[in-house]
């Protein structure tokens, strides 16, 4: 039953014509790149609510070594961006806010890897199909010239490869066009409130009571 359904699935897919291994390839594609992001942006990987409040304590506690060691042993977003401006302590919240900026620019280029990628499938498969309906249908017109319209079958042949190939491009663009104003909107949410806890952040380290090395 099975290799009959992967039988059927292959001569349909040989009845689109050359064009069907490019559409192909681009759903491939597409699916890597939704299951990549779909890891890659979940919260705890970008903003761990469980750092952020220990942050939020330490810096508050004015201990900011501590603060440091955590900021550093984290691989996630936030903790880069804020260990930008922890590094620019001392030198006025203008210049820490700056930094963590920066930094936020960076983080923002890298949450948004590969889904420009998607929007860019999107718009190719269905150009794809389109090319592939062209050159389906010219082959249809070119076997009305050569033996008339008596026989649809030597039509018919044309015609199909002009219609899967379009049905093919657009089911390969409507869910990647859809996944990527998905991920344009998730990384828009991510970094609204990552600039949300720095400037939290700013204000703690700027009021923080911090500890004198002198004293100890």
């Amino acid at each position: 039953m099975i290799w009959e359904r992967l039988l059927d699935w292959w001569t349909f897919f040989e009845q689109g014509g050359p064009l069907m291994y490019p559409i192909f390839l681009c759903s491939v594609t597409a699916l890597t790149i939704i299951f990549e992001r779909l890891w890659m942006l979940r919260t705890r990987k970008v903003i761990p609510i469980g750092l952020v409040r220990e942050v939020g304590a330490l810096a508050s506690s004015g201990d900011l070594d501590k603060v440091r060691a955590l900021l550093v042993s984290s691989d996630t977003s936030i903790a880069r961006v804020l260990l930008a401006g922890l590094d620019n302590v001392g030198k006025g919240r203008e210049v820490i806010r700056e930094a963590m900026e920066d930094a936020g620019r960076i983080e923002a280029h890298w949450l948004s890897h590969f889904v420009n990628m998607l929007g860019g499938i999107a718009g190719l498969s269905p150009l794809l199909g389109l090319l592939g309906t062209v050159i389906g249908m010219i082959d249809a017109f070119n076997q009305i010239v050569e033996r008339g319209v008596g026989n649809a079958g030597d039509v018919a042949g044309g015609i199909s490869m002009a219609l899967i190939t379009t049905a093919a491009g657009l089911t390969v663009a409507i869910p990647a066009f859809i996944a990527n104003r998905y991920f344009a909107g998730r990384v828009e949410n991510l970094m609204a409130h990552m600039e949300e806890v720095g400037m939290k952040f700013i204000e703690l380290i700027d009021q923080a009571p911090v500890k004198d090395e002198s004293e100890e």
